[in-house]
């Protein structure tokens, strides 16, 4: 991976080369789940306000955000939250033409329960899903089979998920399902208000654990010689290819942009490199925006007011 080092002299410098040539529209990426587009409003609004540049949204699933940036044309130049090693396989297939960010932040997943269920039903461990009693306890619809839900349709831990409720045995007793994120939550929230089953895909940081009492599930530990997961981008036959019988590692969440805006906006591509968000701000954000209602560029302007030292580091000024 090609990174860019450019230091706090070298951003300044880049601002006020900028700031002095004409810079052209930076084109974020828009993932649908509510971290990502948070993320790309911030580093639009940054660039806009701070920056005196100018940007457009561009909604659009991994494949196709990252082969955008790979294309240089700026069509698309920024995927707001590249999950790692998630989204590993595009890092790898773009490592000329794209970048990450030096910054990060930690993230976590697994499968959760609402906490009603772990204490009622003792259902604590990924173990305690392959069982007829939780195919009982999870059947939302009558159909004789529970439901587990492994994320959206062109999430790259939705492949990962699938893989793992079928290598654990769940499968047998519950059946993945991949609604749309939105839809999914919808029915969520019937579920836990009728104090019912319901076990799903979930990560943090995300505004699930505040909104609700869940509980992730207990797996092994991490271990790479049981984690084998293959893209679907670089083989037809993934499914069968993988295998996992371990927890997920930890993942790191980073920012990740063409390398064509280094001429083309070279003040934009010297910020996306220093961008340093924290899980614990990200994580309030959504809550606001999800739960609360604001909309997402109200929220995300007053949190830069109320953290403008953080992002005067972003840019090297402090």
């Amino acid at each position: 991976m090609k990174k860019l080092t450019l230091g706090a002299a070298a951003l300044g410098m880049a601002i006020t080369a900028g700031a002095a040539t004409a810079q052209e529209t930076v084109m974020i990426g828009e993932p649908s789940w509510p971290g990502a587009r948070i993320m790309a409003n911030l580093i639009g609004q940054v660039i806009e306000t701070r920056l005196g540049g100018e940007v457009g949204y561009a909604p659009g699933a991994n494949a196709v955000i990252f082969a955008a940036m790979d294309g240089g044309r700026g069509d698309i130049d920024v995927h707001p939250d590249v999950w790692l090693p998630n989204q590993q396989s595009f890092v790898d297939e773009y490592t000329e033409t794209v970048s990450l960010s030096e910054g990060s932040y930690e993230g976590s997943s697994g499968l959760c329960v609402p906490t009603y269920m772990a204490e009622e039903h003792n259902i604590r461990t990924i173990y305690d899903l392959a069982t007829p009693a939780a195919q009982e306890l999870f059947d939302s619809d009558g159909d004789g089979m529970g439901e587990v839900w492994v994320g959206a349709s062109g999430w790259a831990s939705t492949n990962t998920f699938s893989v793992r409720v079928r290598d654990y045995g769940i499968s047998t007793f519950l059946t993945p399902t991949t609604e749309d994120e939105t839809v999914f939550y919808s029915r969520l929230r019937d579920l836990i208000e009728a104090q019912e089953g319901a076990v799903f895909y979930c990560y943090a940081p995300h505004y699930v654990h505040a909104l609700y009492d869940v509980t992730m599930l207990e797996e092994p530990p991490y271990d790479e010689s049981m984690y084998t997961m293959v893209a679907a981008d670089q083989s037809a036959n993934w499914f069968e290819e993988s295998s996992i019988m371990t927890g997920e590692p930890v993942k790191t969440i980073r920012v990740a942009y063409s390398n064509s805006l280094l001429e083309r906006n070279p003040a934009a591509a010297a910020f996306l490199s220093a961008i340093d968000m924290e899980a614990s701000e990200l994580s309030e954000l959504t809550f606001q925006v999800v739960e609360n209602g604001v909309e997402i560029d109200e929220a995300v302007a007053t949190w830069m007011e109320a953290n403008s030292d953080m992002i005067d580091g972003w840019l090297g000024l402090n």
